[in-house]
């Protein structure tokens, strides 16, 4: 099965660990497209003679990779692709396999670009890629390929420039090629979309490689115009628009403005917030025991839990069983997700005795699985982790017996900050994607599908049990959703868990449908088919619910 993705604008080192993950433990093969922020690449024989500026100077990285060929050049307007691939034949990755495999490359992007309006491309002698008016005295190369074989299983790829700013290119030697220069569909005259060259490229590696079938998803496709990437601060948020900051007094995006993203990505208005719920979707209050004892320890303690402050319909169950999901870092995110109903005003400093005091409260309560997890902290370097740091150490300092799941944020993509927590082995590294590609931006739209793709690849890298949680009703498809599932599945997922979505206020995204639990029980059947080994799927499932029977006789496996 072939999965092609088109992930919007992916920085460099969060696609490489993801393609390191597909390629280690899914046995599908994949193709990511994508964009880049602005970097140079150089394979293991770079000459960095050929990098003529220091990149930091003017805004750009160099990462050191492990694919063939120089140094080159990837950033906005430019489509990268990286296959990864189960060749057919000799499992290897010889001269003879490799030359074999470029030209296959070559050969769908000549088609690609024939399809879209650039007729006179080919090849030259010697040098691989994708050359505009290759049989003229000045060729101009438009496509670069540098690709690595193991194991007759492929890495990297390609990059054909669309609209790409070529001004870049004149602070290397690119591919190390001094006597041609470089181009682009725009600087040939045709303006075409970066969606239609996408279709265009799709279309030939489903010819050429999805012979065994594929699937497809995307999200939404921005206007750079209108949708810039913002750069500065402490963290690079991916897909976050300068005028789609949060500016009202609760630091909450408008109803209008999560309409028009719904509409971008082609949900139609939902269901009114007065409409009854169906018989499968009414929790049942109940004040028992466990419940009233549970919040009589939290609350003198003043300790916050996601229980509470997300609303959820299993409080009284879990509280019922002794079970609890604290949150930590504050009750204040620095996000305003279209579905939760934490508050976003300005986050207060940290509290430095909160990890001792969720210590406390779990030993009181005698727990043998705690959740930890919490609110977005992009105000902070650290994102946040060492509130998760610490109180790891607190617990396992008071109850060692207990498992320690933590439901992480992404760090707005920092790779240093989700180390540091693993370093210190919780029992389940928790991230949720929430939603399918197409509907990310809407229903998240400071995060990404590709980054939550890529904490939980660089978690299942480490060797960690890995968990994540969909929330289903907002306008997804049946479809996107094993999708999603087929993607957690390549990655190693452990544990998954799935729950209709519920609308908490008339200001936060509608309600799309009402998924019925044979659905559910479908996506289960599905989500263990393909290789993830729990999963925990009704209308009133939440991420945490049912926590501690999920890792029963579930443990980190191996890596390949």
């Amino acid at each position: 099965m072939l999965r092609v993705r088109w992930l919007g604008r992916v920085p460099y080192q969060e696609s490489l660990d993801l393609q390191r993950q597909l390629f280690t433990s899914s046995s599908d093969d994949h193709l990511l497209l994508l964009e880049h922020e602005h970097v140079f690449t150089g394979g293991p024989n770079t000459d960095l003679s050929n990098l003529l500026i220091e990149p930091t100077s003017i805004g750009a990285t160099y990462e050191p990779t492990d694919r063939g060929g120089d140094i080159t050049y990837h950033g906005p307007g430019q489509l990268t692709g990286y296959p990864i691939l189960s060749l057919p034949g000799r499992r290897g990755g010889g001269m003879a396999e490799t030359r074999t495999y470029v030209a296959k490359v070559e050969d769908l992007l000549i088609a690609a670009l024939a399809d879209v309006g650039l007729r006179d491309c080919g090849r030259i002698d010697h040098y691989p890629g994708v050359w505009v008016e290759p049989k003229s005295a000045s060729p101009q190369k438009i496509a670069a390929i540098g690709v690595r074989l193991s194991r007759g299983r492929t890495m990297h790829g390609f990059a054909l420039n669309v609209s790409t700013d070529l001004s870049w290119f004149d602070h290397i030697v690119p591919c190390g090629i001094r006597d041609f220069g470089v181009t682009s569909l725009q600087a040939q005259g045709l303006n075409v979309p970066m969606e239609a060259v996408v279709k265009a490229v799709t279309q030939k590696a489903v010819e050429a490689w999805g012979t065994h079938g594929y699937d497809q998803a995307n999200v939404v496709f921005r206007n750079p115009k209108t949708n810039p990437i913002s750069l500065s601060g402490k963290h690079r948020t991916q897909d976050l628009a300068i005028e789609d900051r949060p500016v009202t007094g609760q630091n909450r995006e408008t109803t209008e403005r999560r309409r028009r993203r719904l509409n971008e990505a082609g949900v139609s208005e939902g269901l009114s917030i007065t409409q009854r719920k169906p018989s499968w979707m009414k929790a049942r209050i109940d004040l028992n025991d466990g419940y009233r004892r549970v919040r009589s320890t939290l609350h003198p303690m003043n300790l916050a839990t996601v229980c509470e402050e997300a609303g959820c319909p299993n409080i009284y169950e879990c509280w019922g069983e002794g079970t609890a999901t604290f949150m930590i870092n504050g009750t204040r995110c620095t996000r305003a997700c279209g579905f939760c109903l934490v508050d976003t005003q300005q986050p207060e400093p940290l509290d430095q005795q909160e990890p001792h005091r969720v210590a406390q409260a779990v030993a009181a309560m005698g727990l043998s699985h705690v959740v930890i997890t919490a609110v977005a902290r992009d105000d902070l370097d650290d994102g946040g982790v060492s509130g998760f740091i610490e109180t790891v150490k607190a617990i396992r300092s008071c109850s060692s017996d207990v498992t320690i799941e933590t439901l992480v944020p992404d760090f707005g993509g920092q790779a240093q900050p989700l180390q540091a927590l693993l370093d210190e082995n919780p029992d389940v590294i928790n991230h949720n994607m929430e939603t399918v590609a197409r509907l990310q931006r809407a229903v998240r739209p400071n995060a990404g599908y590709a980054r939550s793709l890529t904490v939980l690849a660089r978690s299942k890298a480490h060797g960690s049990l890995t968990k994540s949680g969909l929330i289903v009703g907002l306008g997804e498809s049946d479809d996107e959703l094993l999708s999603v599932l087929a993607d957690l599945a390549s990655l190693g997922t452990d544990i998954v868990t799935i729950g209709q979505y519920l609308r908490p206020t008339s200001a936060h995204l509608p309600v799309h449908r009402w998924v019925e639990p044979r659905t559910f029980d479908m996506w289960a059947d599905k989500g263990r088919e393909m290789g993830i080994r729990h999963v925990e799927a009704s209308p009133l499932t939440r991420s945490s619910h049912k926590a501690a029977a999920s890792i029963r006789g579930l443990s980190p496996t191996p890596q390949l």
